[in-house]
C-alpha cells in the first residue's frame, strides 16, 4: 500500500479506545533550548527533537504495531525524502485537500477530525503534528500517481480473470507460498515488525528462507511453497488480495487470531477444467490444552494417527467437556479467516495443527469434514430480484460497473504500491542522512 493508506488502515482500528487508554500521560519535560535542536538531517533538512517527540507520541496514541520511537524516526526521514522529491517535481497539496485527508483519517476511527484533534491534544499531540503527518502521505500519493500512474495498466484479461475468480473461480488456480507466524502478547511487536519487512520482499528465495525459519505451517520445510490451489478454496477475503499480486509480490500482513499471515504469488493460470464454487464447508475443531508445547503437539499427532474422519473425533472427545470439540457447516464468508486459510489446504479427513486459541495456550486440531459445491443454477434461483422500477435489467447491471471499478482499482493499486516502494527505497539509498 502507499505510505498514506497503510498507516491509516493499520493504526485506526479501535482508535477512540486507544486514545482513551493513554490520555493523561503528558509528554516528558524537555528544555526549551534543546526542544528545536536537530536530531536528524536529511539532505540538509533538519528534523527537530520536538518533531520526533510529537511523532512518537502520535504513533503511541495510534497504537502503531512497532516501536513508536524507532518508527517515528523512520517515518520522519521518509517524510523529508517524499516532500523533497515532490518539491523537485513542483507537486504540492492544498490546505483544503489536507483537511479532507484529516477527516477521512479520523473517520476510520468513527471520529470527526475535530474530535480526533481534541483527543490528540489531550494526549499531548499538537494539531500541526497530525496535519503534517497527513500532508506528507497525500503529497507522496500525488507524486507517485503522477510519476508511475501512466505506467500502471489493468488489462481486460486481468479483469476477466479476477471477475471469474471472485464470482465462481472457474478455471483459475494460483501457486502461492505461505508464511504464518504466531505471537504472544510478549512477542507481538517483534513478530508484526518482522511481518512488515517480509511483506516488502519480492524474492521467492528470500521469502522461502523466512518461511523455513519462522512459519508454523506444514509447508515450512518446503519454504512455504504450496501446491497449485483453486482460487475457490481460498477464503473470500483473501481472493482479491491474491489476485492483485504480480509474481513475486507479497500480501500485506493479514491479522489472524494470535498470528499473522503472508502470501507470496509465484504463478497464476487459467485452466480448462471448471473449478466448483462452494456453498458450505464442514469442519471440526478439537481443542488441546498446552498450546504449541511438545506435549500438546504430541497429543495432536496421536489423534491424527488414530482418526480418519470427523466422526472419529467424537470418540476422542467422549467423556470430556462438550466445548472441547466443535463441529459445524458454514458458508465460506462466515468462517474466520485463520480457519479458512487452514481449510483451504486440506482435503476431507486431513488435519491442521497450525492454529491456537486462548492467547496461545490452547492448540487447535482442525479437520476438514467436507465441502458442498454450489449446484448449477443455484445462484440464479437464489439471486434477489431487480430493484429497479420500470427499468429493464436495472437490478442486474447496476452493480457491474462498481465491481469492475473496484477490481481495477485494487489491481492497479497493488502495482502502483510496488513502484512507489521501490522509488522510496531509491531515494533513501541516494540520500545523505545524519542521525545525532
Amino acid at each position: 500500500m502507499t505510505q498514506m493508506t497503510s498507516p491509516i488502515r493499520s493504526f485506526t482500528a479501535g482508535l477512540a479506545l486507544a486514545l482513551g487508554l493513554v490520555l493523561g500521560q503528558g509528554p516528558a519535560p524537555v528544555s526549551a533550548q534543546s526542544l528545536f535542536e536537530p536530531v536528524i538531517k536529511v539532505n540538509g533538512d533538519a528534523v527537530t527533537r520536538y518533531e520526533l517527540e510529537q511523532r512518537t507520541r502520535l504513533l503511541t496514541l495510534l497504537r502503531a504495531p512497532a516501536d513508536p520511537a524507532r518508527l517515528a524516526r523512520d517515518q520522519l526521514i521518509e517524510d523529508r525524502l517524499k516532500l523533497q522529491a515532490a518539491m523537485a517535481q513542483g507537486i504540492t497539496v492544498s490546505d483544503e485537500l489536507v483537511l479532507e485527508g484529516m477527516e477521512r483519517f479520523a473517520g476510520q476511527g468513527n471520529l470527526t477530525s475535530e474530535q480526533m484533534i481534541k483527543l490528540l491534544q489531550q494526549g499531548g499531540v499538537a494539531e500541526q503534528t497530525f496535519r503534517e503527518f497527513v500532508r506528507a502521505g497525500l503529497t507522496w500519493r500525488e507524486l507517485t500517481q503522477a510519476r508511475f500512474g501512466p505506467r500502471v495498466s489493468v488489462s481486460e484479461e486481468d479483469l476477466e480473470r479476477a471477475r471469474a475468480a471472485i464470482s465462481t473461480g472457474t478455471g483459475v488456480r494460483v501457486l502461492l507460498s505461505e508464511l504464518i507466524m504466531p505471537y504472544t502478547p510478549q512477542t507481538e511487536e517483534q513478530v508484526l515488525n518482522r511481518a512488515k519487512q517480509i511483506s516488502e520482499m519480492t524474492s521467492e528465495s528470500a521469502f522461502s528462507a523466512q518461511a523455513r525459519q519462522h512459519s508454523v505451517t506444514p509447508s515450512r520445510a518446503r519454504g512455504g511453497r504450496m501446491p497449485w490451489t483453486s482460487i475457490t478454496k481460498l477464503p473470500p477475503t483473501l481472493r482479491p488480495l491474491v489476485l492483485g499480486l504480480a509474481p513475486g509480490e507479497v500480501t500485506e500482513p493479514l491479522p489472524l487470531q494470535g498470528a499473522v499471515a503472508l502470501f507470496q504469488m509465484r504463478d497464476i493460470e487459467e485452466t480448462d477444467v471448471p473449478e466448483p464454487d462452494y456453498a458450505a464447508i464442514e469442519y471440526a475443531a478439537y481443542y488441546i490444552p498446552g498450546g504449541r508445547t511438545e506435549a500438546a503437539l504430541a497429543r495432536a499427532a496421536q489423534i491424527e494417527a488414530d482418526t480418519d474422519t470427523c466422526d472419529d473425533l467424537y470418540g476422542i472427545a467422549y467423556g470430556q467437556p462438550t466445548n472441547v470439540l466443535e463441529r459445524g457447516s458454514k458458508a465460506p464468508n462466515e468462517i474466520p479467516d485463520d480457519i479458512a486459510i487452514e481449510l483451504s489446504r486440506l482435503d476431507p479427513g486431513e488435519v491442521s495443527t497450525t492454529l491456537t486459541r486462548a492467547g496461545g495456550d490452547t492448540l487447535v486440531l482442525l479437520m476438514l469434514c467436507g465441502r458442498t459445491a454450489v449446484l448449477p443454477g443455484a445462484e440464479e434461483q437464489t439471486a434477489p430480484p431487480a430493484t429497479g422500477e420500470g427499468e429493464e435489467g436495472t437490478g442486474g447491471s447496476a452493480d457491474a460497473p462498481d465491481i469492475t471499478q473496484q477490481l481495477s482499482a485494487q489491481i492497479a493499486g497493488q502495482r502502483l504500491d510496488s513502484f512507489s516502494a521501490g522509488y522510496l527505497e531509491q531515494l533513501r539509498s541516494e540520500a545523505r542522512i545524519i542521525e545525532y
